[in-house]
């Protein structure tokens, strides 16, 4: 049985960083693309952060960010672990939603990993406040 595993959630103010896990069980995430969306109440599922499951030689990886957390949120991978993570950093309200990490067998490219319909798994979510 799959399951993915967010962790890492909370209450914080303005400015604040915290760092998401999600942790998979009964696959193994190498021959996965992972991503992060994001969904607030009365709003639709949105594209967070995506990373392909194949490496460079040079053991980096492609990354994709929607616009609103390109130079505050961070995505990685564990392979080791089977868990990837979101560094988030500089959080502000409007960052307040339901995260769900998810993963898109042998997925890559950004045209393909920002879109919900081409993940195969998703987890439960963890929710993330951030008061002003």
């Amino acid at each position: 049985q799959v399951q993915l595993v967010e962790s890492g959630g909370g209450l914080v103010q303005a400015g604040d960083s915290l760092r998401l896990s999600c942790a998979a069980s009964g696959l193994d995430i190498s021959r996965y693309a992972m991503g992060w969306f994001r969904q607030a109440p009365g709003k639709e599922r949105e594209f967070v952060a995506a990373i392909e499951w194949r490496s460079f030689t040079s053991g980096s990886y492609n990354k994709f960010y929607t616009d609103s957390v390109k130079g505050r949120f961070a995505i990685s991978r564990d392979n080791a672990k089977n868990t990837v993570y979101l560094q988030m950093s500089g959080l502000q309200p409007e960052d307040t939603s339901t995260y769900y990490c998810g993963a898109a067998r042998f997925g890559s490219g950004d045209h393909m990993l920002r879109f919900g319909r081409y993940y195969n798994y998703w987890g439960q979510g963890t929710q993330v406040t951030v008061s002003s």
